[in-house]
């Protein structure tokens, strides 16, 4: 068996997740600061919590570009 391959797939699949992960966590804890009503400039904060979620959903797409065959003819 290829240990290294394996090693390789295991590191990309704990990095990926990781990522995604923190993307939706960070757009969810920008939206909830910027409900809040005492701090300064939400628009800003709301903004970057639709970057992180619109990043989030790249990943997942980019994911499923890598997984599905169809896509990589």
């Amino acid at each position: 068996m290829k240990w290294l391959e394996l090693l390789t797939v295991g590191g990309a699949t704990l990095v990926s997740a990781v990522t995604v992960v923190v993307l939706y966590s960070l757009g969810v804890r920008l939206t909830a600061i910027a409900g809040d009503t005492e701090q300064p400039s939400p628009r800003v904060k709301r903004s970057l919590a639709y970057i992180c979620f619109g990043l989030c959903g790249l990943a997942v797409l980019f994911g499923l570009y890598l997984i599905i065959p169809y896509f990589s003819k």
